[in-house]
């Protein structure tokens, strides 16, 4: 929905949320449930309303539990029957600065006892987290805190033993380890939001006294965004490329008309100096891997020489996928997002052009679009929109672009050979399968929040919950990284298996998108089977569950031999596999062997 789209009018959407809450239920769109608990240090009802909206835009549809009035530690320290049947998915803490009831009041306060007041205070969300983290194995949002308006000593009081904003900046501190240092804990900063906002607009007396908000109702969808955006980024809803002009986006000037010479990149002038400053923004989204292609209409030789200038700092080996043609840009896109595997809801278009926007947006509604009016303007909307909300890291996500560029390479490959087997056995494919060891916990979570295609079952799980089937006895869990001469694609496949008696029910079972038609679900299927004989285990069930995305694998279980049991009317399905009937299934990647059996 437009609408919902960053910059958002905060006003509109704090006046018009219910009917837009009725107009996305009714928009047809597939999401996924989530329950959510708020557990709030103040009054959080449009807090709630306005996150409902930006997450069912986000394609997620969720169920919220909240806390009465400034009751957050009562119910993470000490429990609460409805917040434990309730089982929340994730949790978000709305806790603020007039949460720090600690803070010095008197400037004769010493240090040691100032000291004694920010450990007391620490403690108090420190018991918060250990609780939940305890009672949940679900991520937990926490807010950071905003600055007061007032300050009584001037600028004394950010720095001094008893001033209020320095005992603030170090309470954030104190926030931002804690997240570094334990996994599923985010970090929603307020203390940025807050600036970005302006204070003078962020706190308003009449809004706290009459209804406990501790931020005015004008910013309440500025909050809701920013904790909808690391929701949807635990999820696996982020963004994954971003799709770029070149004209007077990427450079000043047309280098058709101009020349390589003509264009304005570098220090030489200021226009020059800006598209430098973009150019080096984009190039540390890559470094996040997210994906950068180029979509433009220009001739590729002039293209290319254009990212050939010796001040550019993007050259083309930067980008898994250059259109530079004159063909509508809508269908560039869709044919960048094919060949890379990817939807087109994947894609965020930028461009100088509005009437180039406007076209991609009523051809391919599902891609974002971010017009260039200036570069600040387009940096700006670029890191405030959220698409590419950092929740998690992994070494993977950082070499993203060289994966996709080496699957650039393997196409090329395939083309000289008539015989599809015979490709892939050119490719010298080498298959690692192992156990969910520790290393690999976080790319196995991410998958499972990601893949959508290839997913017979489309359960999600958080870190904590696969950190936990690693050492489960009741599972098989196995993951599967495939390299090959062009290089290595990471983690590239998950399975998880429960036991149950002499038979292995397949609870999850996914593979990304990047090495499809490459055989490595059989080889991952010979490493299951061999696990179950392992396990005395003499059936493999395996289930598929439809979705609006996954119809590709519907038939999957049939294609490794399972037999049919069962299909219902939403086109779900059962089969299952005799063990003793199973014959190995690959024979086109080397798997290396490893210990797997606890």
């Amino acid at each position: 929905m437009k609408e919902l789209d960053f910059p958002f009018d905060n006003a509109y959407i704090m006046r018009k949320k219910r009917g837009l809450r009725k107009e996305l239920l009714a928009d047809g769109s597939v999401r996924i449930k989530k329950k959510i608990a708020v557990l709030g240090g103040s009054t959080t009802d449009h807090i709630v309303s306005a996150l409902e909206l930006f997450l069912l835009n986000f394609g997620i549809e969720p169920v919220f539990y909240q806390s009465e009035y400034n009751k957050f530690y009562e119910d993470a320290v000490f429990g609460n029957s409805e917040l434990d049947s309730f089982s929340p998915d994730i949790i978000y803490i709305h806790t603020t600065s007039r949460n720090l009831t600690l803070m010095p009041e008197s400037p004769s306060e010493t240090a040691e006892n100032v000291q004694s007041r920010l450990s007391e205070q620490e403690d108090i969300f420190r018991q918060v987290w250990e609780s939940l983290s305890k009672r949940f194995s679900c991520p937990v949002i926490q807010n950071n805190f905003e600055l007061s308006l007032f300050r009584r000593s001037g600028n004394f009081d950010g720095w001094s033993t008893c001033g209020h904003a320095a005992f603030i900046q170090r309470m954030n501190i104190f926030v931002s380890d804690w997240a570094r240092s334990h996994k599923g804990f985010f970090v929603n900063d307020i203390n940025y939001l807050s600036a970005v906002c302006g204070l003078e607009k962020w706190h308003n007396a009449e809004d706290w006294y009459l209804y406990k908000h501790a931020m005015s109702t004008e910013v309440i969808p500025e909050l809701a965004y920013s904790i909808a955006c690391i929701i949807k980024s635990v999820f696996g809803k982020n963004k994954k490329v971003i799709d770029l002009d070149l004209d007077n986006t990427l450079w000043g000037g047309v280098i058709g008309d101009d020349g390589q010479e003509g264009i304005e990149i570098g220090p030489e002038t200021a226009n020059g100096q800006a598209y430098s400053e973009f150019q080096s923004f984009l190039k540390g989204y890559k470094d996040y891997g997210v994906l950068l292609a180029v979509c433009s209409k220009n001739e590729e030789e002039n293209a290319l020489l254009g990212l050939r200038h010796p001040s550019s700092i993007l050259a083309p080996e930067d980008f898994v996928s250059i259109k530079a043609n004159w063909e509508p840009k809508d269908q560039n896109i869709a044919q960048s997002a094919n060949e890379l595997s990817l939807g087109v809801d994947s894609f965020v278009f930028v461009d100088d052009n509005p009437a180039e926007c406007a076209i991609v947006e009523a051809q391919l509604p599902s891609v974002q679009t971010v017009p260039v009016t200036s570069v600040h303007d387009a940096m700006y909307r670029l890191s405030r929109s959220g698409y590419f909300e950092i929740t998690s890291l992994s070494d993977d996500d950082m070499h993203r672009s060289e994966m996709y560029a080496a699957n650039a390479k393997r196409a090329a490959q395939q083309k000289k050979f008539e015989s599809y087997e015979d490709y892939l056995l050119s490719l010298d494919m080498t298959a690692v399968i192992s156990g969910f060891e520790p290393v690999y916990i976080q790319r196995v979570t991410q998958l499972t929040n990601k893949s959508n295609q290839f997913n017979l079952t489309t359960r999600r799980y958080t870190e904590n919950e696969i950190q936990q089937l690693s050492i489960s006895n009741d599972h098989i869990c196995l993951c599967g990284q495939l390299s090959d001469k062009f290089g290595d694609n990471g983690i590239v496949s998950v399975v998880i298996g429960k036991i149950n008696g002499s038979a292995l029910d397949i609870e999850l079972w996914l593979m990304s998108c990047r090495v499809l038609k490459r055989d490595m679900e059989l080889a991952m299927l010979d490493e299951l089977v061999s696990q179950a004989k392992h396990r005395n285990i003499n059936r493999i069930n395996g289930y598929y569950y439809k979705t609006a995305k996954n119809n590709m694998v519907s038939e999957l279980y049939g294609s490794f031999g399972f037999i049919f049991d069962e299909k219902n009317e939403n086109g779900d399905s059962v089969w299952h596999l005799d063990i003793a009937d199973y014959k190995k299934k690959n024979k086109v990647i080397k798997t290396k062997e490893k210990e797997l059996v606890k």
